[in-house]
């Protein structure tokens, strides 16, 4: 898998278990929900994704988005 299907997984995977959490235990977790689109929606725009360099640095494939 490259970097960009990985970080795309990564933040579905989050969301949905911060909503499932939210449902569960505390609606508090949907601020996790509210920082996981923000850092997408910042990544759009700069490019920067902090789990990209992590994946970067630890040599997964790069994708089109990340380099």
């Amino acid at each position: 898998m490259s970097i960009d299907r990985i970080v795309l997984a990564f933040a579905g995977s989050v969301i949905l278990i911060s909503l499932l959490l939210s449902q569960l235990h505390s609606i508090y977790w949907l601020w996790l929900t509210a920082f996981v689109g923000a850092n997408l929606l910042q990544a759009s725009f700069t490019g920067f994704c902090p789990l990209a360099k992590v994946l970067k640095m630890l040599g997964v494939k790069p994708g089109q988005a990340f380099d």
